[in-house]
């Protein structure tokens, strides 16, 4: 109980950092911020994502009609997500939705010899990270850290793609001399999420979020008492929603890459960012364990 009673301080208040929104990307800003904002925000937040092209053509006081709402409302939502206030909002929504950023690199056509597939590719990737970094909390980030330095156990799930990059950072992890694990057989994880503590903290990786799988997972870690992590693309989804601690990544698909095959790359490097922060945090500890791994593995090479 004392370390619930420590995360609930650490989890005190919603106000995001980190961000630039004046830079664009307020789309995204909003799925992100989705999950802390109050019913009359998300009301607002809604017709933003849904209807972008009007907001962008109304006044604070037509939206405000609109909605059935305050202007203060949507003035608190634009600080909320990042802006300056109404007119900021809407100058980045122009950006993106009227003359919406086209990267050539994502354009892949079917007569591209092969070193520009390659090119295309890696740049996609580099996107993909450079988008997921604008949308990282980096409040939830260090509460993510906060949890797994203090639990007796850290484990993740996933399945399909996402149970690869949690098997990644299970084997990361191992480094770091926390007592990790992870289980590739849904069965198993659904039969180890059970035998989890309020002392232990579970992370969830799905790229939708909507996986019925991990969604089981994720209520029996709750009802465990676990502290729980969420590694998702959608701020809306069951699994954002769900988890104590919701981390973010941010992909587009593409005509020969899929969203999920791109989040993955993001998905990997917020476990990266993870893994770094927590081995600093630990100094001595972080490095023993280290030396200790690579001392035992050194008689596997040549």
């Amino acid at each position: 109980m004392l370390y619930n009673k420590e995360l609930n301080r650490l989890k005190g208040g919603g106000e995001k950092t980190g961000m630039n929104q004046e830079k664009g990307h307020g789309l995204a800003s909003i799925r992100a911020h989705y999950v802390y904002l109050s019913e009359t925000e998300k009301k607002v937040a809604d017709f933003v994502l849904d209807s972008p092209q009007e907001l962008i053509h109304s006044t604070i006081n037509q939206l405000a009609d609109r909605l059935g709402v305050a202007e203060s409302t949507i003035f608190r939502f634009c600080k909320r997500i990042g802006f300056k206030g109404y007119q900021a909002m809407k100058i980045a929504l122009a950006s993106e939705v009227v003359t919406p950023i086209k990267n050539i690199h994502e354009q892949i056509l079917e007569h591209d010899p092969a070193e520009v597939v390659t090119e295309k590719v890696f740049r996609s990737n580099i996107k993909t990270i450079e988008d997921t970094l604008q949308v990282v909390d980096h409040g939830n980030l260090q509460k993510a850290v906060d949890a797994m330095l203090t639990a007796n156990k850290i484990e993740f799930f996933g399945s399909g793609g996402s149970g690869i990059v949690a098997l990644d950072a299970y084997h990361k992890l191992l480094r770091s001399g926390l007592q990790v694990s992870a289980a590739g057989d849904t069965h198993l994880q659904l039969m180890s999420a059970s035998q989890l503590s309020d002392r232990d903290c579970a992370v969830l990786i799905s790229h939708s979020g909507t996986t019925k799988d991990i969604l089981q997972i994720l209520q029996t870690a709750k009802e465990a008492g676990a502290v729980t992590i969420g590694i998702t693309n959608f701020a809306k989804s069951p699994l954002s929603q769900g988890v104590e601690i919701p981390l973010f990544t941010l992909s587009e698909e593409t005509d020969y890459r899929s969203e999920a095959l791109s989040s993955r790359i993001a998905q990997l490097t917020l476990i990266d960012a993870l893994y770094v922060n927590l081995m600093i945090r630990r100094k001595e500890e972080g490095q023993r364990a280290l030396r200790n791994m690579r001392k035992a593995i050194s008689n596997k090479r040549l």
